[in-house]
């Protein structure tokens, strides 16, 4: 007989860890890191903080591979009352609504607590305060994993006396650091060029210490939280959104419920759906839902609201020169697009000389950003991989197997179109794809234009040298033909190299 059950979201998570990043004690060492820098990240950009985030990682025991991290930010803190289920139950999270966030789900940072529990069974501490806070809270708590429900071991208040803000996050994990400190030392170097406006400290127990100190103290604009737009909501979504409008008419419902939709707009759609415009939308029935549905899946409505967005900008760029001190950069910005009724943008740029490394045989130099997230893995799957290898280089006479050149692809958007949990690589959206490809396009006709131009001008050089180096000769043959002295046309071709060689 065939049994039946419930699991906890807790429960599913514990049981499938694998596919949001911890598959082993290397990628699970990296992942913990990678989540609470992004978290606090998020907290400090959100509240308008520029970020000052330092991280600690000892070792407890050796020979079990029991490490122990520590993280530490200025950013908004959490609410007493809400730490608990902020840390403790999954799928509760601050991060449901549309705006850019880091985070998927509010996901990552409970999934790290979580492996950090069913690994050494130590619960994690965690120490808070929100701006102007009289008090600042100290928490020690679990997850019941069967209840997805926080399990509180300790908490206290102690007097803000300082009026600190920010979050303390320390818990204890499996994990192997030997196979791990790579990526985690790229990761911390790349999100150094994603966020040149915050200052990290990263210490481990070999003794390495990084600093990266903030290079611009101008953060990006802050993303407002925004309506969902009427062209990405399916079916259910808009049943979901009639039941909790009760009461509400149908203009009013369209008008407060979605952007992009004004009065005049919503008595358009009421016409076209064939629905009375003040018509309650809870008694709608069911075929009214229908055509409902279908008109705003056609109807033209105007692109989505872009200030739930907060692309890089000129920090980018500074990101980037502090980062390789190239010798030419190209940076692009492109207009606003959306695909699934979502809001993108997409940043390039491609940097050329400098400490720019010659890339390893078949590899691309490539640096790949979402919502400001470096994406260190699977970067063969990623559309910006696809991208590059399906343009005509040749066009731009460029080799990007050989020249020491490099691409950064950044993607900014309230949904991200990852292929996995684990946030590790974007997948092939046509509308994503094409925006990628006009912006790389437009940056390599640049850089383009420069690398021929400085080819013109080495040829240039190498040829005026030879031309000196002979100009005996030539003066020589010039003098027998033309019955003038040697002198003159000698000092005359000497002038004409030295001008040809200030020009170039």
């Amino acid at each position: 007989m065939i049994r039946f059950e419930e699991i906890s979201p807790s429960d599913f998570f514990y049981r499938n860890r694998e596919i949001t990043g911890f598959e082993n004690p290397a990628k699970a060492c990296y992942t913990i890191v990678r989540e609470y820098l992004e978290n606090s990240l998020d907290s400090c950009e959100l509240g308008g903080f520029l970020p000052n985030i330092e991280i600690y990682l000892k070792c407890e025991n050796e020979e079990e591979k029991r490490l122990r991290i520590k993280v530490a930010d200025n950013g908004m803190g959490i609410p007493h009352e809400k730490i608990p289920y902020a840390f403790g139950k999954i799928l509760y999270s601050s991060k449901y609504v549309l705006r850019q966030h880091r985070g998927i789900f509010g996901l990552g940072g409970k999934m790290a607590v979580l492996y950090c529990q069913i690994t050494t069974n130590k619960p994690v501490r965690v120490i808070s305060a929100t701006p102007g806070s009289e008090f600042i809270s100290y928490f020690e708590l679990k997850i019941d994993i069967v209840r997805n429900e926080p399990n509180v071991v300790k908490r206290s208040k102690v007097l803000n006396q300082d009026n600190w803000h920010g979050l303390v996050l320390e818990s204890e994990f499996i994990g192997d650091y030997l196979l791990s400190k790579k990526k985690i030392m790229e990761y911390l170097f790349q999100t150094s060029i994603a966020v040149p406006y915050a200052r990290i400290y990263y210490q481990d127990f070999e003794g390495n210490a990084l600093i990266f100190d903030r290079k611009t103290d101008k953060l990006p604009p802050i993303p407002e939280e925004t309506l969902l737009h009427p062209r990405g909501v399916d079916l259910e979504m808009l049943k979901r959104l009639i039941k909790t409008s009760p009461g509400m008419p149908l203009n009013k419902f369209l008008v407060k419920r979605f952007q992009r939709i004004g009065n005049k707009t919503a008595e358009e759609i009421s016409k076209l759906a064939n629905i009375e415009l003040d018509k309650i939308v809870s008694k709608l029935n069911e075929d009214e839902i229908s055509r409902l549905y279908q008109i705003m899946k056609t109807y033209p409505f105007n692109k989505p609201n872009v200030s739930s967005l907060s692309p890089l900008g000129e920090a980018f760029a500074i990101g980037i020169k502090e980062a390789f001190k190239p010798e030419f950069l190209a940076y692009d910005i492109r207009e606003p697009s959306s695909y699934e009724g979502h809001p993108f943008i997409v940043e390039t740029a491609i940097a050329y000389g400098g400490e720019i490394p010659i890339p390893e045989q078949n590899e691309i130099n490539l640096y790949r950003f979402a919502n400001k997230i470096p994406l260190i893995y699977d970067s063969y799957n990623d559309v910006s991989t696809k991208v590059i290898k399906e343009i005509n280089w040749n066009v731009y006479k460029i080799n990007i197997y050989q020249d020491p050149i490099a691409f950064f692809v950044h993607i900014c958007s309230t949904k991200i179109p990852y292929k996995t949990l684990g946030k590790e690589y974007i997948a092939n959206q046509p509308e994503v794809y094409r925006e990628i490809e006009l912006s790389l396009r437009k940056n390599a006709r640049v850089v383009s234009a420069y690398i021929n131009k400085k080819r013109i001008i080495e040829y240039q050089k190498i040829r005026y040298r030879y031309l000196k180096e002979y100009i005996e000769k030539i003066a020589n043959f010039a003098c027998i033909l033309s019955g003038e002295k040697f002198s003159y046309i000698k000092n005359n071709l000497l002038k004409l190299v030295e001008i040809n060689e200030v020009s170039s």
